[in-house]
């Protein structure tokens, strides 16, 4: 038997003959869905239906996407924003003809969350320049080596067909992976702990269905003549959670006996609470952002938020930064250009705490007053009124001009006292 986990580091390999489906470098990811040990398929459509699942794929994509996302220039040792390149208006407002940015980078983040890889075609014009990008769905696209070991992408469209397109042509950006190549998603390597949320949440729904109560037999003193109708009737009249509650008559000294266990021996809601973390750890996202506030307080809520900023949106933008960097820049414009999210928004922390923080980069003079009000989004105060103005206290003073005025001082009091001495003789 083959082993399923051949393919996962061939990525770098020489292809010894023509590639095939079967064998390309975006198969190997696919071999990690399929049936959990809980015995539930787990794939993306079956993940997703998850709330906590969903609850976590929206909150990171969101996040992200509600970022700033611009392009800057170097300038001499500062940098400044681009907004006369062409990709500033697409990555910062609309990317194609059909989406705002916002939606693109949302999508983006739901494939890499997902599938762990994102696609968008990149549209360029006869000079080069880029006028479009559009996104492309990860389960449609293959992605291999030709006999040159060039990376080529086939993406199959709605109506079948294949369409092959240039690597300069794909802004690729690849999750968590192993060969460098292709990511793989979060939703197939962790399918055992994605497969028993699953599980554990088709038994609430089939515990609810059969009448809230656990299942068991009814028992005759007699020969029962027709059993089927027998339990049809008590289905359709005890059955279901709209029947919860009801007051059961039974005849013919017939009795009710339970045969399972009680759902609080069972520990289900336990059960659907650690699934709660187990997936929130998966994608590294606090519980209270999924509406989990069993461990959250007001001491410490303000804290994992930030967090989550540093610890989980933090290395996303990276990934999607250097690789929007190196995918949509010419060689002439790469060093002198890139794209860069302001996450400054989620580092805020509250009122107070942000008042103090200013206050001490304004009084150590590595902050004006206008750098203070373009974080807060307020109008920049003029020039000539000192709004670029650094300022520090007046008690602090360089460390050389310090010791040069201590010199200063020993110097002074040694003549002052040569001085003394000779009147005193």
């Amino acid at each position: 038997m083959k082993n399923p986990f051949s393919g996962l580091f061939r990525a770098r390999d020489k292809p010894g003959r023509r590639p095939s489906p079967k064998d390309a470098v975006s198969g190997a990811p696919s071999f990690f869905f399929g049936s959990s040990g809980a015995g539930k398929s787990v794939t993306v459509q079956t993940a997703i239906q998850l709330s906590t699942v969903y609850a976590c794929v929206r909150v990171i994509s969101e996040t992200i996407a509600s970022l700033p996302l611009g392009v800057y220039q170097v300038e001499g040792e500062g940098t400044k924003k681009a907004t006369d390149h062409p990709l500033y208006r697409l990555l910062h407002d609309e990317p194609n003809s059909e989406m705002t940015s916002f939606v693109l980078r949302e999508v983006m983040l739901a494939h890499l969350l997902l599938y762990g890889n994102s696609y968008c075609q990149i549209i360029r014009t006869g000079r080069n320049r880029i006028t479009g990008l559009y996104p492309l769905l990860p389960d449609k696209m293959n992605v291999d080596r030709d006999k040159n070991g060039v990376l080529t992408y086939v993406y199959t469209t709605t109506s079948g067909e294949a369409v092959t397109l240039a690597p300069e042509d794909v802004l690729h950006i690849p999750g968590l992976g192993f060969d460098g190549i292709m990511g793989y998603s979060p939703i197939a390597i962790e399918r055992n702990a994605i497969g028993l949320g699953i599980a554990a949440e088709e038994y609430g729904g089939k515990f609810f269905s059969n009448g809230a109560r656990p299942s068991g037999i009814l028992t005759h003193p007699n020969t029962v003549k027709n059993p089927k109708a027998l339990r049809e009737s008590w289905n359709a009249a005890y059955g279901g959670s709209s029947n919860a509650g009801r007051v059961c008559v039974l005849e013919e000294g017939m009795r009710f006996e339970s045969i399972a266990m009680p759902n609080n021996e069972a520990q289900f809601l336990e059960t659907r609470k650690f699934q709660v973390d187990e997936i929130c750890r998966i994608f590294r996202v606090p519980p209270h952002l999924v509406g989990n506030l069993e461990h959250a307080t007001f001491s410490n809520i303000e804290h994992q938020s930030i967090d989550f900023a540093v610890h989980t949106i933090r290395p996303w933008l990276v990934r999607i930064e250097q690789s929007m960097n190196r995918a949509l820049f010419t060689d002439r414009e790469k060093g002198v250009y890139y794209v860069q999210f302001n996450i400054d928004g989620l580092m805020r922390g509250d009122y107070k705490s942000r008042m103090e923080g200013y206050a001490i980069a304004r009084q150590n003079g590595w902050m004006s007053a206008n750098d203070i009000r373009a974080l807060e989004n307020q109008n920049p105060i003029p020039a000539e009124d000192g709004g670029d103005a650094l300022l520090v206290n007046g008690n602090m003073i360089p460390i050389t001009s310090a010791m040069q005025a201590r010199a200063e001082d020993a110097t002074g009091s040694i003549n002052t006292t040569r001085t003394d001495n000779r009147k005193g003789g």
